[in-house]
């Protein structure tokens, strides 16, 4: 056990080249950091600087007063599992015996269908992004491949092959491949001959000025193509949730979408049967153009 004296501040960054080290993503760390800052900057009000002095209720306080303060009760949740992760390290790196989070329960949530976009909202959306070649690439894909925005923003040149597309490890995610068909591929090919020369920069969607176009930058865009077609309650992940359910509508098999779209659990595409009425049933198993 170490002294009590050591103080947050000196594990906080550990924890942080911790993540690293397991290969979580770049916005799952900075999420982590953010909420442990967050955490650390209430127990500093309270006058709680040393870690071994943190009790339970110190913890379910400051779940309490992010919901008085707006936060959803998810995001009060998801806050708490990055308290507990970070004790976890703190257990695993024998500076405490205890972890207090494990006594906090999680807010009570329902968790909301996913929004999944009309036909008539996914062909506006569409139409809309035509007028740039870089942001129809990239609606495209997300439209007819479902792809996580992290594995969009990661997705290098060497990747794009003729028929496949090659998605690489992304945190926890393994890497596997997903055939692109007609429309996926046109929007690739036109949006390439335009893309700026960059040397040594091998990410497919990059920025003017020939950085790699970032998880961020990819939310604001497929944000701004939402308000100006006028789609309401819709975020960058309903596009891929949009993508699956359209699928499986459409008879694809489940266990073949859920290999498409990397889930880790049958059951996780499953979940949107209820969404969904399936059509009659693809003679062959092969992923249909939205």
């Amino acid at each position: 056990m170490h002294n009590e004296s050591i103080v947050f501040s000196e594990y906080l960054e550990k924890f942080i080249a911790h993540l690293k080290e397991k290969g979580k993503s770049a916005y799952t760390v900075v999420a982590y950091k953010k909420d442990i800052e967050q955490f650390l900057g209430f127990l500093a009000k309270k006058q709680v600087t040393v870690i071994t002095e943190v009790r339970k209720e110190e913890i379910q306080l400051f779940i309490e007063g992010l919901m008085k303060d707006g936060y959803t009760k998810k995001s009060a949740s998801r806050k708490l599992n990055s308290i507990r992760t970070f004790y976890r390290f703190l257990k695993n790196e024998n500076v405490i015996t205890i972890n207090p989070a494990l006594d906090v329960a999680h807010p009570r949530f329902e968790s909301s269908a996913p929004r999944i976009l009309s036909k008539l909202e996914y062909r506006a959306l569409r139409d809309y992004a035509r007028g740039d070649k870089r942001t129809y690439a990239i609606i495209e894909l997300f439209l007819q491949t479902g792809l996580r925005i992290g594995e969009l923003a990661d997705i290098r040149i060497a990747n794009v092959q003729v028929d496949t597309l090659i998605v690489g490890e992304y945190g926890k995610n393994e890497n596997r491949s997903i055939q692109l068909n007609k429309l996926a591929k046109r929007a690739i090919a036109e949006y390439i001959k335009v893309r700026p020369e960059a040397t040594g920069e091998d990410h497919l969607f990059i920025t003017k000025n020939k950085k790699p176009l970032l998880i961020r930058n990819i939310r604001n865009l497929v944000d701004r193509c939402f308000r100006e077609v006028g789609i309401e309650g819709a975020k960058v992940n309903d596009l891929r949730n949009t993508f699956i359910a359209h699928q499986l509508a459409a008879g694809v098999p489940i266990a073949y979408v859920s290999k498409v779209v990397g889930h880790k659990r049958l059951s996780s595409t499953e979940s949107f049967l209820d969404l969904v009425k399936s059509e009659q049933p693809a003679s062959q198993v092969k992923l249909n153009e939205l």
